[in-house]
């Protein structure tokens, strides 16, 4: 797969600053598993509980992308990105939900974990304090992560033949979640352009502790986190 750090251009910085944490996120056993067909079905159902509360506050970082945009286009396509993450990713994760025997309301009555409300709060954090590019360089960990591992496992043998897990890998392989994240890594490389390197070490901050935090979110769901007594 082809990668932006193939460009020079800042993605490609941001890449190469979080290889390391990726890749660990790639070797964790819930990854794996999951890629072998072996995961057991209670440590994905925690994560699809998980990621469902994660997405709605995903969502609103998109939200706000919207307003702290400078021009029509960007706004329009934040909003748009916006609208995808709450009618059609979140709708996908309702039906896949059902197929695990979870319904609509086990999802939405979910109580997110430590794991999950530190991450969240941590991007909310960023949107309501930072500029624009920082909202790009927070939530760009997710979508680009989750694509790579897609494509990666989409190629390896065997892995599409899980009568369950393979939707997820199709999900994230997709053309479509592609052309949304390559539409990311883009507004990130524009927005990054001409800025001082103060606030480019800024924005490659937040990304590397977005990657660090995408990390313990597969943790904490192998783990099944719990809030301690």
């Amino acid at each position: 797969m082809k990668t932006q750090t193939q460009t020079g251009k800042f993605t490609g910085r941001l890449y190469e600053s979080s290889k390391d944490i990726w890749e660990q996120s790639h070797r964790h056993p819930f990854l794996e598993e999951l890629k072998a067909g072996t995961l057991d079905p209670a440590k994905f159902i925690y994560y699809l509980k998980q990621d469902y509360v994660y997405l709605i506050d995903y969502a609103r970082m998109f939200a706000y992308g919207s307003i702290k945009a400078n021009d029509l286009l960007t706004m329009g396509k934040f909003s748009e990105l916006c609208h995808s993450i709450l009618n059609v990713e979140m709708g996908l994760h309702r039906q896949y939900a059902e197929r695990f025997g979870v319904s609509r309301e086990e999802l939405e009555s979910a109580e997110p974990s430590p794991t999950t409300i530190a991450y969240t709060k941590y991007l909310l954090d960023v949107a309501a304090h930072g500029s624009l590019a920082e909202v790009a360089a927070a939530v760009l960990p997710c979508m680009w992560s989750y694509r790579e591992i897609g494509v990666l496992f989409a190629d390896v043998p065997g892995a599409l033949d899980h009568p369950l897990y393979r939707d997820w890998i199709l999900m994230y392989s997709s053309e479509e979640f592609g052309e949304l994240t390559d539409w990311c890594i883009g507004i990130m490389d524009q927005l990054a352009e001409g800025l001082p390197e103060p606030e480019l070490v800024k924005l490659e901050q937040h990304f590397i502790m977005a990657s660090k935090l995408e990390y313990m979110f597969w943790d904490m769901a192998y783990r099944e986190e719990e809030w301690p007594v």
